[in-house]
């Protein structure tokens, strides 16, 4: 039987370029399948119409409108004690006294210097009189040559050192009295009362104490005015500030009574900085009515103020204003590298829009239409934290806005997403 012919070497060459180039364009395609960038995924939240509520928290402590320390104006040890802790007092009320005995002492001592400074004037005054009598007798005489010049001049001079006397003996009495005087003070220093109507809200003596007045009167007690009117000391970031004036309403809440909000007003905004580890802060002053007494001087309040109260406005939410497109968004819409700018406040485009209480400020926002995402030009007002109110732009209640956008790699040939559904890209 005759052998097969072998085949022909130039038809095996071919058959050999034709397999290696079918190999090369299988291998080409599986580069280009594995190149190919996994489809974007899109989070939105759609554009509605609802509520803005802009507000200002900070955290103030409750005081007595007016509060007194009262203190002694003399040193001396504590005698009695009137009232103590939660005591309600009435204005010039006897609070506390000084042991008094000496006070007393010392008013007797200067009793006996203005006695002694009166009799020490009469007794100059009859000096005068006496000198005056001799020289009323001794100029005649003068005249008429029957004494000496010089039995003129001495009497003349005695007359004006008595005189002289006279005024020292005065001063001396009006020194005395007033030594009196002061004694007299002193004494009736020593009884302390209330200079207002109030409450006892703090005691920082007690009986038998010594107290000094040497450099500053010592506090005894603490008196807190009417305590159904109170007022609430709020600590303001300056950048709130700007948001609050006089007459706004506040809310606020204690920890002892964490399901109840108290009301309050503004009643003013002090001018006066307060800085703490580089933060400044202003002092709110919110006035606030107790009359069941429930409310306590230095509690803690957490303290609202709505400042801007919008009703079914159409609103984003922030997320969407933050929103910055990722390269892969850049590329797949065929855009440059660069996206779309928008007006950036002091936190450059990253933070959370600044509300706006006036004609707001202009923004850029993604809206997914047809599938694909389009830059639109918005204006925004007041913002609650989550939602900021749109007052024009292009777009309307129902559009779908983008807040975020991921890749999600295929079932094959691209490997297993980690947790989270995005996936690196095998090159």
């Amino acid at each position: 039987m005759p052998e097969p012919d072998a085949p022909h070497p130039g038809r095996r060459r071919w058959l050999w370029v034709t397999a290696l180039v079918l190999l090369v364009g299988a291998g080409l395609l599986t580069w280009r399948v594995l190149r190919r960038p996994p489809p974007l995924q899109y989070q939105t939240a759609a554009v509605v119409k609802g509520p803005v509520v802009a507000k200002v928290t900070a955290t103030g402590i409750l005081s007595a409108v007016v509060t007194v320390q009262v203190g002694s104006q003399v040193s001396g040890r504590i005698a009695r004690l009137h009232a103590d802790y939660n005591s309600t007092v009435k204005k010039g009320q006897l609070i506390a006294e000084i042991d008094p005995a000496l006070f007393e002492a010392n008013l007797a001592q200067a009793k006996a210097n203005v006695l002694a400074g009166e009799g020490q004037l009469k007794q100059a005054e009859a000096t005068v009189l006496a000198a005056r009598r001799t020289y009323d007798r001794d100029k005649p005489l003068r005249a008429s040559n029957l004494i000496a010049q010089a039995d003129l001049d001495t009497a003349e001079t005695t007359l004006q050192a008595a005189e002289a006397a006279v005024v020292a003996a005065r001063g001396q009495l009006a020194q005395a009295r007033a030594q009196l005087t002061q004694s007299e003070v002193n004494l009736a220093y020593t009884k302390i009362a209330s200079p207002i109507d109030g409450t006892v809200i703090s005691r920082s003596v007690d009986v038998g104490q010594t107290v000094a007045a040497s450099l500053q009167a010592p506090t005894i007690f603490t008196l807190a005015g009417d305590l159904r009117q109170m007022q609430v000391d709020t600590s303001v970031a300056e950048a709130d500030v700007g948001k609050l004036a006089a007459g706004m309403e506040a809310t606020f809440v204690v920890d002892a009574f964490p399901e109840e909000r108290f009301k309050g007003t503004i009643r003013q905004i002090r001018n006066s900085p307060q800085t703490q580890q580089n933060v400044v802060t202003y002092d709110a002053v919110i006035d606030v009515q107790n009359p069941d007494l429930k409310l306590r001087p230095g509690m803690t309040a957490n303290v609202t103020v709505v400042y801007a109260n919008r009703e079914e406005v159409l609103r984003v939410p922030n997320a969407a204003l933050r929103f910055r497109p990722p390269p892969e968004m850049l590329a797949a819409l065929g855009r440059a590298s660069s996206a779309p700018q928008r007006t950036a406040g002091r936190d450059g485009g990253r933070g959370p829009p600044q509300a706006a209480s006036g004609g707001g400020n202009g923004r850029s926002l993604w809206v997914l239409r047809d599938g694909r995402p389009a830059a639109a030009q918005v204006t925004v007002g007041v913002s609650d934290g989550t939602f900021s109110e749109i007052l024009s732009g292009s777009v309307q209640a129902g559009d779908a806005v983008v807040t975020g956008v991921e890749t999600t790699g295929r079932a094959a040939p691209a490997p297993a997403a980690p947790p989270g559904g995005a996936v690196r890209r095998p090159f």
